[in-house]
């Protein structure tokens, strides 16, 4: 099984930074496509980023391309920090953030395999 808890969500003033993380924890030791959708309110979930098994692809949608971040560090045997650094925010970036993983190279934006609570990020004027 893989478990994944995000932090880092919170009130921000428009235009600021946030930085949202992703503990992944797994029984056994692999390598995971990492991805942030968000879903707010009354409107259908959305994507963010993604970050490839691999690493050698970085996708973002275009809502945040130049102001989000997607990246992973592997803290240790079994476990991945993944993180988005949300720069210049916007009050239609406040949503629920998800943290996704799959141990495929290209999942389908609406089958990754592992899904966290979610964070609630708000963005204010």
């Amino acid at each position: 099984q893989v478990q994944l808890v995000e932090s880092g969500g919170g009130l921000v003033q428009a235009g600021g930074s946030l930085r949202l993380s992703c503990a992944v924890a797994a029984h056994t030791f692999d390598y995971y496509s990492v991805a942030w959708f968000r879903q707010a309110s009354g409107k259908e979930r959305e994507f963010v980023a993604a970050l490839s098994r691999s690493g050698r692809r970085t996708v973002y949608g275009d809502s945040v391309k130049g102001r989000f971040t997607i990246s992973r560090d592997d803290v240790r045997r079994n476990t991945v920090g993944v993180h988005l650094q949300m720069n210049n925010v916007k009050p239609e970036d406040t949503a629920v953030y998800y943290c996704a993983v799959d141990q495929r190279e290209s999942p389908p934006r609406n089958a990754w395999a592992y899904w966290g609570q979610g964070t609630q990020v708000i963005v204010s004027l």
